[in-house]
């Protein structure tokens, strides 16, 4: 957008400076006019010096014609300029231009008709009057149609200007908009931002909790392991014992039959000591 810009000012830019350009083109070659007809003056001063006096004050009155004419259309070539550079003054410079070009309408007139009345009082002045008539007639028409094409031109050129004005508004406008829709979206990425710093945050901690409960599993299952060893242990333990329980109960069934046939043993003996003594006091009677 602000290439689109740039480019814009640099078109405004480039039509002035053509503008700017012709304008001053122009303004040279009707300096050079001048310059040209300062130098017929002279011719005409010194004709005045070594010829009649009244040819010389027609020639005189037509060069000075000239002269008016050359700048009065200067100065609509600077209306016009003006116009350009400041188009506020665009109907005040139109109202200066219709005044200049009637009066240049009516200097030629006057010419005319002071010429037209020197020509009939003379008829070498009237011949002589009416070259120079047709001379300058020419002149005039050359100048005003070079005038008209300036005037073209600048009109073209104002134009151009203002159309690449208005685009040149238009992008600002956009750029105003964009400029607009940045801040806002910077706005967001700043909010985003800092929500993401604190989702950043919340992850830590989560983080840190979950390393936390890692570790706590971690020793729940360092210590179930632990209990199952030591279960494994108690169970081999049990076994152990459940093998002595056997054997003891084994012992102790063993010694239980054991001691049952020495009391059935001892029992028989006294019933055979009983009989015994029975029998030795049988025979003692």
């Amino acid at each position: 957008m602000a290439g689109k810009e740039d480019s814009n000012v640099s078109a405004q830019e480039s039509l002035t400076r053509e503008a700017t350009e012709l304008w001053t083109s122009e303004l040279e070659s009707r300096r050079l006019q001048v310059d040209s007809l300062e130098a017929e003056l002279v011719d005409v001063k010194a004709y005045l010096e070594f010829g009649s006096e009244e040819d010389a004050r027609k020639e005189l009155g037509v060069l000075s014609s000239r002269v008016r004419s050359t700048a009065i259309m200067l100065r609509y070539l600077r209306s016009k300029a003006r116009v350009l550079a400041i188009p506020d003054l665009e109907n005040v410079s139109c109202i200066v231009e219709q005044i200049e070009l009637k009066g240049l309408d009516l200097g030629e007139k006057d010419g005319g008709s002071s010429s037209a009345g020197d020509r009939s009082t003379n008829p070498e002045t009237r011949s002589y009057c009416g070259s120079l008539g047709v001379e300058d007639g020419t002149y005039t028409n050359e100048m005003l149609q070079s005038i008209e094409m300036v005037t073209d031109v600048l009109e073209s050129l104002v134009m151009r200007v203002t159309a690449a004005e208005s685009e040149t508004a238009v992008q600002k406008r956009r750029a105003l908009l964009g400029e607009e829709e940045i801040c806002r979206k910077t706005v967001q990425i700043e909010n985003l931002s800092v929500k993401l710093e604190e989702m950043e945050r919340f992850a830590h901690g989560t983080n840190s909790v979950l390393n936390e409960m890692r570790e706590r599993i971690e020793e729940l299952v360092e210590e179930t392991m632990r209990q199952r060893e030591k279960a494994v242990e108690n169970e081999e333990e049990l076994c152990r014992v459940k093998r002595e329980f056997e054997s003891l109960k084994s012992y102790v069934s063993t010694f239980t039959n054991v001691r049952e046939t020495l009391l059935s043993s001892e029992r028989q003996f006294k019933t055979i000591e009983e009989l015994f003594e029975r029998s030795v006091s049988y025979l003692l009677l």
